[in-house]
């Protein structure tokens, strides 16, 4: 199943945290590249860094959520609250898919 995982970061920890912990969190990305799909930062439009999604494929949302407290960014502070939540695909590559 898919999911997206809309991650909502605390503002007062963005500037330290990240850039500290950016290639611990890569890694951790790279080794789960077989469920992660996507992954990406959701800049506003002066181009602040204040959210993140990933998309998943993975079969229940406790598998999604052990990912999230795997993750070297969850113990740190910097995510406020995350989101899981079910996606359904019905287009891709052009087509759609239902």
């Amino acid at each position: 199943m898919l999911y997206a995982i809309h991650f909502h970061d605390n503002t007062d920890a963005v500037s330290d945290i990240r850039p500290r912990f950016m290639q611990q969190h890569l890694t951790f990305l790279s080794e789960n590249k077989a469920v992660v799909r996507a992954a990406g930062p959701l800049k506003e439009k002066d181009g602040a860094v204040k959210c993140g999604l990933w998309l998943v494929d993975v079969e229940t949302v406790d598998q999604a959520w052990g990912l999230v407290k795997a993750d070297p960014f969850w113990p740190t502070g910097l995510r406020d609250r995350v989101e899981i939540k079910h996606w359904a695909q019905v287009f891709a590559d052009g087509q759609a898919l239902v």
